[in-house]
């Protein structure tokens, strides 16, 4: 059975966009080689990725070009090279095609079909998208968060997840630092329980 994974960026006041429709840029980021080569590195570990359209368009407009693009360094081009490798799912309810190694998932029951995939699949399925992995997660699906947090307060923005009703235990299994003063956190989700 494969693991779903909510890999982001935040703050540490886990906003993943301070400005809407900033896509996951921004000033307060410190997206250096670094941090980069770790997630080029992660995405690699990855059986499928599996998006939300908002996520997937982000990532469609710009990685696909990025393999062949000289004038990037050479870790950009390479995680450019991996999305567009890697096997993905894109779930909407509005898009009836997708290139770059796509499927398509769409319609009531897309959670559903999303854990029968997760019963199918070896390794790791990363989740690009904050409603997506909301929705895992109300489905008790989601079983890991890695969080690039950076040493910024936004005090608005786009949460890590829409809001949510129930409390959940995270269990730590990683900790890190980088130079830039990023840390990885990478926590195990466990059961999720009844608001008293």
């Amino acid at each position: 059975m494969g693991r779903f994974v909510y890999s982001m960026n935040v703050s540490v006041d886990l906003r993943i966009e301070q400005v809407p429709g900033d896509n996951g840029a921004g000033e307060w980021l410190r997206i250096d080689e670094e941090l980069h080569r770790d997630a080029n590195a992660q995405a690699r570990e990855v059986a499928v990725m599996v998006h939300g359209r908002v996520f997937y368009e982000v990532m469609e407009e710009y990685w696909p070009r990025s393999g062949d693009d000289a004038s990037l360094p050479d870790y950009l081009r390479e995680f450019g090279e991996i999305w567009t490798a890697k096997p993905k799912v894109l779930v909407s309810r509005t898009r009836n095609e997708a290139g770059y190694n796509t499927r398509i998932i769409g319609g009531d029951d897309a959670i559903g079909r999303l854990a029968e995939l997760r019963a199918q699949t070896d390794g790791l399925l990363s989740v690009g998208g904050a409603t997506l992995a909301t929705q895992l997660l109300r489905a008790g699906l989601l079983d890991e968060l890695r969080l690039w947090t950076h040493p910024a307060i936004l005090g608005f923005g786009r949460p890590l997840f829409d809001d949510y009703d129930r409390p959940i235990d995270l269990e730590l299994i990683e900790q890190r630092r980088f130079t830039s003063g990023v840390t990885l956190h990478r926590y195990a989700v466990q059961d999720a329980k009844e608001t008293r």
